[in-house]
C-alpha cells in the first residue's frame, strides 16, 4: 500500500492505526506536497516526517518539489477558503501523482495521511479517491480514525513523539489568509538578504530539527522547550545624508514610530551620536568594529555578512540605559562632522512569537 504522507503529525498515527487495521500489508511512504510554501518549510516537514518513518520503520519516497506546477494547477482559485475548490484541485492533483508512483513500483492501493486531518474534508478526499480509481486503476483506501477520539490520540501520540506540529495548513494562500484572520505577521515569508539565522524562523526550527535527531542517534535526553517573546523584523530601511543615500546597517529591534523621520545630529556620547529625534543612536563602523570584535571593512559588507543576532542584542545592551530599548541604533560608515541633514526611513514589524529550544538533560 502506498501513503501518501502530508506532515508527522498526521503520518506517525495514521501509519500505526494502518497497520494496526492491516497488519499483512507492507506500507510505504510517499511524500509529495509541492503545495507547501516556503520550500524551507517544505524542508522541514520532510525532515521530521524522515524521521518519523525511521522510527516506525516505514520505507519513504520523495516526491519531486513542483511548486511552479502546483501554482499553474490552482490558477484562479487563490482567495477560496479551506476545504473549498482550490483545496479540492490539490487533492486531485496530489494524490494524482500518488497513483501514479504506487502503478510505478507496483503498488494497487493508495491512501493518504490527510484523512486524519481536521482541517481536511473527507467528502472532498473521497471523491479525490473515486476519481484516480477510475482514471488509474488502483484502489482508494478511504479510513476514518478521526471517529471515537482518534484526533485526541493523534495529538497525544505527537507529543509524546516530540514531533514537529505546523501551525498552518501548507500553501501560501492558506497562510496569508490564516495570519489576516489572526491579525499575525505572515514572518514565514519573510527572508533577509543575507544568509543569516532569525529567531523563530524555519530555518532556525530547522537547525534545531536536525541537532535534535543528532542528540537522538548519541542517546541522549533532551526536551523542546517553547517560549512567548518579542520577535522582530526589519521590512525596509535607508538613510540619507543631504538628500543621498548612504550605507547603513540597522541593528534588531531598531523601531520608528512613524517609519519616517527627519533631522540631525546633536553630540556625541562616548562611541555614539545621538539624534534629535526618535531617540536615535549612530555608530561609526570603526566603533562597531570595536565593540563587536569584527573587522568590517565597510557598511556594505556588513549588510550582506551581519554578526549573529545575539552578538547584535548584546551589543544594543552595551549602547542602551534599558532592557527593553527598541531605539533605532544605525551603524554608517563615518561621521566627519555633527553637520549635514538626515532622513530615515525604518519599516519593521515587532510582535509577540514563540520559540523552540532546545533542552539537552
Amino acid at each position: 500500500m502506498l501513503v501518501h504522507i502530508c506532515c508527522s503529525v498526521d503520518s506517525h498515527f495514521f501509519l500505526q492505526k494502518l497497520r494496526e487495521e492491516f497488519p499483512d500489508e507492507k506500507l510505504v511512504g510517499f511524500f509529495y506536497d509541492p503545495n507547501i510554501h516556503p520550500y524551507s518549510e517544505y524542508r522541514l516537514r520532510l525532515l521530521d516526517v524522515r524521521r518519523s518513518c525511521e522510527l516506525l520503520g516505514i520505507e519513504l519516497l520523495e516526491g519531486e518539489y513542483d511548486f511552479e506546477n502546483w501554482l499553474d494547477t490552482v490558477r484562479g482559485y487563490e482567495n477560496e477558503p479551506e476545504k473549498g475548490k482550490r483545496c479540492e484541485i490539490c487533492f486531485d492533483k496530489r494524490l494524482e501523482v500518488s497513483a501514479k508512483k504506487a502503478k510505478e513500483i507496483g503498488e494497487g492501493v493508495v491512501t493518504t495521511t490527510l484523512l486524519v486531518s481536521p482541517k481536511k474534508s473527507k467528502e472532498q478526499l473521497k471523491k479525490a479517491g473515486e476519481e484516480i480509481e477510475r482514471k488509474f486503476g488502483v484502489k482508494f483506501l478511504t479510513v476514518d480514525f478521526r471517529k471515537g477520539g482518534g484526533t485526541q490520540e493523534q495529538f497525544k501520540m505527537a507529543k509524546e513523539a516530540k514531533l514537529y506540529r505546523q501551525n498552518y495548513c501548507g500553501c501560501v494562500y492558506a497562510l496569508s489568509k490564516q495570519r489576516e484572520e489572526q491579525k499575525r505577521f505572515a514572518s514565514e515569508l519573510i527572508s533577509p538578504i543575507s544568509s543569516r539565522t532569525l529567531p523563530a524562523s524555519i530555518e532556525e526550527k530547522i537547525d534545531l530539527y536536525e541537532k535534535r535527531m543528532k542528540i537522538e542517534k548519541e542517546g541522549r535526553e533532551y526536551r523542546i522547550v517553547r517560549e512567548k517573546f518579542l520577535n522582530y523584523r526589519l521590512l525596509r530601511a535607508f538613510v540619507k545624508r543631504d538628500k543621498k543615500i548612504i550605507p547603513s546597517y540597522f541593528l534588531f529591534y531598531s523601531v520608528l514610530k512613524r517609519d519616517f523621520t527627519k533631522g540631525k545630529l546633536e553630540e556625541k556620547i562616548r562611541d555614539f551620536y545621538m539624534f534629535n529625534r526618535e531617540e536615535i543612536k549612530f555608530l561609526e563602523l570603526s566603533a562597531f568594529n570595536k565593540m563587536i570584535k569584527k573587522s568590517y571593512k565597510s557598511v556594505k559588507e556588513l549588510i550582506f555578512n551581519p554578526p549573529s543576532i545575539e552578538e547584535e542584542t548584546d551589543l544594543r545592551k552595551k549602547l542602551s540605559f534599558s532592557f527593553f530599548d527598541l531605539s533605532p541604533i544605525i551603524v554608517i560608515d563615518n561621521i566627519s562632522s555633527l553637520n549635514g541633514k538626515y532622513e530615515i526611513y525604518c519599516k519593521s514589524e515587532l510582535y509577540e512569537d514563540v520559540r523552540e529550544n532546545l533542552v539537552i538533560l
